[in-house]
């Protein structure tokens, strides 16, 4: 395959700035076709993004001879349907985080990817980062020594009322669209980083609480990883709390590395007392690392940078840790 050429499934706000225009910026890349149930937005988002065809139909999309590539960026309640089109289509494709509602989903997916030899990658464009492989690079050259634990706090405020009034808002908290909730919409990132820097995970296991009755899913979910490499991992999600945070810990035996994984850009570590700032710059599309790499995969000319495996475990850890 020499030009990728892209369909995009489901065009809204998240394809408008964080992906969208990346695939007409990657050497070897372009989009050639957007999709969205509602036509007028649909020709809207093409006429203003330069894409010469748009459909209402995702059929019709998937089957456009032009297209040999689909990034579906819907709602994960309609990942697996329209990755199992495409991928029986033999069209290769790049799915958003999380993989899919639960884990058999996923499982199927991937299941029909390696029988039918099309390749399928996830979105946890992270790990593609800049600021996020620094770290896997700190790591690796044991900066901090040998790591013996890891801290995640991650806090939200309440969603209001009016702010679940707005339909592109309120489907995260409905777990049948979006899997288990806000949970699911936040915590594949940070998980899939977890898997990245630390591996396969020997057990995990959780807790889950809706405790202030806003939502439908639960809250506040407070998980447990114990990896295969002897660390151990900690974490606690709040999405009804008075302020906001968001910090990763990482403790190794000659020191500590701290980041945000949503936040700011900076890397902070600290040796045997002795701190030093790492920082980077705000990327204009925070998927075009994720997509070169993708791109890259597809052409025949790099490894998958987010297996359908690797997704698969993701989500099998999201669901002991959220039930």
């Amino acid at each position: 395959m020499q030009k990728i050429q892209w369909g995009i499934i489901g065009c809204g706000d998240v394809t408008e700035v964080k992906s969208g225009p990346a695939f007409n910026k990657v050497p070897g890349s372009s989009l050639v076709a957007v999709m969205r149930r509602d036509a007028e937005k649909a020709a809207d988002y093409a006429r203003r993004h330069g894409v010469p065809a748009w459909y209402s139909n995702a059929d019709d999309l998937i089957n456009d001879p032009a297209v040999n590539a689909v990034y579906i960026a819907t709602p994960p309640s309609s990942h697996k349907e329209l990755s199992l089109l495409a991928l029986a289509a033999g069209k290769p494709v790049y799915v958003e985080k999380p993989m899919s509602v639960n884990v058999a989903e996923a499982e199927e997916m991937a299941a029909l990817a390696k029988e039918n030899n099309v390749k399928l990658t996830v979105a946890h464009y992270r790990r593609a980062q800049p600021k996020f492989k620094k770290i896997k690079e700190l790591l690796a050259q044991n900066v901090i020594g040998d790591i013996r634990f890891v801290q995640l706090t991650f806090c939200r405020k309440a969603l209001t009322a009016e702010e679940l009034s707005v339909p592109k808002t309120a489907w995260r908290v409905d777990a049948t669209i979006a899997g288990g909730g806000l949970f699911h919409d936040i915590a594949p990132h940070q998980l899939d980083l977890m898997l990245y820097y630390f591996g396969e995970a020997e057990t995990v296991n959780g807790t889950a609480k809706n405790q202030a009755g806003i939502y439908s899913a639960a809250d506040i979910v407070s998980g447990q990883i114990a990896f295969t490499s002897g660390t151990l991992f900690s974490g606690t999600w709040c999405f009804a709390a008075a302020k906001e945070e968001d910090e990763i810990k990482i403790v190794g035996a000659n020191g500590s590395l701290r980041f945000s994984a949503f936040g700011s850009n900076d890397i902070f570590v600290d040796v045997n007392g002795k701190p030093e700032t790492y920082s980077f710059d705000e990327l204009q599309h925070v998927q075009q690392p994720m997509i070169e790499q993708v791109v890259n995969y597809f052409s025949g000319n790099g490894s998958n940078p987010n297996t359908a495996e690797e997704g698969v475990s993701v989500m099998k850890w999201l669901e002991a840790m959220s039930g």
